[in-house]
């Protein structure tokens, strides 16, 4: 059976919402044609609350392709929770991070479960069948870092016997970002299966993984502007008879991002060449493409990089260029050590939310606090309710007073 893996659509994100739209919409209907079944490893959408329209429009994409002339379908379909399959489509998905509310809450994926558009496999089994041969796939869709351990351990999946069998998750995983020893390492992955595939990374990746392959597809849309993401985007198809897989990419914006480094250098004179790189990279772009210029070194002394006002440049390539200029690593003369300490930090790399999580739970670990789900407490203060907020606030207030009085 020919399993496509598509990943991180991220439909709705906003700065760049039409292609996240029509890419997802693509790599979608491209392995509808070229594959038995999609598995999708979370992140169909950008936000947890989706705005209407937004879901309209994954509803449109997935009505379409529940009318494709399948040939596998679900067989069964056996959750730890007890919910139901509303569909045999043989495409199914785990809620990501950006779709994770708080524990029993309905989410935006599984409403697409609860339409019939797709099977939701998070923390379930589904077997897909054709012509005599069984593919089970067990999910476990995204869980704050505290918390998947332990869910795996209380969930014990195991493989289906005489099938392929397919674990999928949506995690971040230590050997690939050493930033936080919270993040899940490879051995915690249950043995037994034939096929791990992993989203929420949004650089394709490949390794094994208790001598079994492991793939991340990488998102469908560029979303960081890191230099990673420079690589075509599309998905993966694994031929489970074979275990061979193949890379197929889809149509997407040009990427392109640059290093620059300055010396003391002149405000005129970082514009210039800015402007003289971005000249370059638009002539030889077709397509209007998303530059990301990083600027890195020294600024005469007595000069700001914020006053330098580079960005006259995207008004100037609005019509043929997305653009964005990244002055952080460019300081005024005499504070190079400081750069070069920034440069060679680890912690430069880390989102900001993951950043701030890893500084709390250092800091807990200091303190010998012990309890609190740091990455459950980020997610609902970013909540957009004042409401859940409040609730959440009083919670941590309870928990420390409590720990203090202890």
């Amino acid at each position: 059976m020919k399993i496509a893996i598509i990943s991180d659509m991220h439909i709705g994100y906003e700065r760049f919402e039409l292609d996240a739209y029509a890419q997802a919409k693509d790599a979608l209907s491209l392995a509808a044609q070229k594959a038995d079944a999609i598995i999708i490893p979370g992140d169909v959408f950008d936000n947890r609350n989706p705005k209407p329209d937004v879901i309209a429009s994954a509803i449109n994409i997935f009505r379409d392709l529940s009318k494709s002339g399948w040939k596998a379908r679900v067989s069964s379909f056996i959750s730890s929770r007890g919910e139901a399959s509303y569909t045999d489509v043989p495409i199914l998905a785990i809620p990501g991070t950006h779709e994770r509310v708080a524990e029993g809450k309905a989410n935006a994926l599984s409403l697409l479960g609860l339409a019939g558009l797709l099977v939701d496999v998070s923390e379930a089994t589904a077997t897909l069948e054709k012509d005599g041969e069984k593919v089970a796939v067990f999910g476990l869709g995204g869980l704050s870092e505290e918390r998947v351990k332990q869910r795996l351990q209380e969930l014990k999946p195991s493989p289906v016997p005489s099938a392929f069998n397919i674990f999928m998750l949506h995690q971040s995983i230590y050997e690939l970002l050493p930033f936080d020893n919270s993040f899940i390492r490879f051995e915690d992955l249950p043995e037994g299966f034939d096929l791990y595939v992993d989203g929420h990374i949004h650089s394709r990746f490949e390794s094994k993984v208790h001598g079994k392959p492991f793939l991340i597809p990488g998102s469908t849309v560029i979303t960081q502007l890191k230099e990673n993401e420079q690589s075509k985007k599309g998905f993966f198809i694994y031929d489970t008879l074979s275990g061979v897989y193949d890379f197929i990419e889809i149509k997407s914006r040009d990427f392109v991002f640059r290093k620059m480094g300055f010396s003391e250098a002149r405000p005129d004179e970082i514009m210039q060449r800015c402007d003289e790189e971005i000249g370059r990279i638009v002539s030889n772009n077709a397509s209007k493409p998303i530059i990301r210029l990083q600027l890195e070194g020294t600024i005469e002394k007595g000069r700001s990089p914020s006053g330098m006002g580079l960005s006259s440049l995207a008004q100037k390539y609005s019509k043929s260029a997305l653009i964005e200029i990244d002055t952080s690593k460019i300081v005024p003369a005499g504070l190079e050590q400081e750069l070069e300490s920034i440069r060679s930090s680890k912690i430069e790399q880390m989102p900001i939310k993951e950043l701030g999580m890893s500084t709390l739970r250092d800091k807990m670990a200091s303190l010998g606090i012990k309890g609190l789900d740091v990455s459950a407490l980020f997610e609902l203060l970013d909540d957009s309710s004042t409401s859940a907020k409040s609730k959440t606030a009083a919670k941590v207030l309870d928990f420390l007073e409590h720990y203090a009085s202890g």
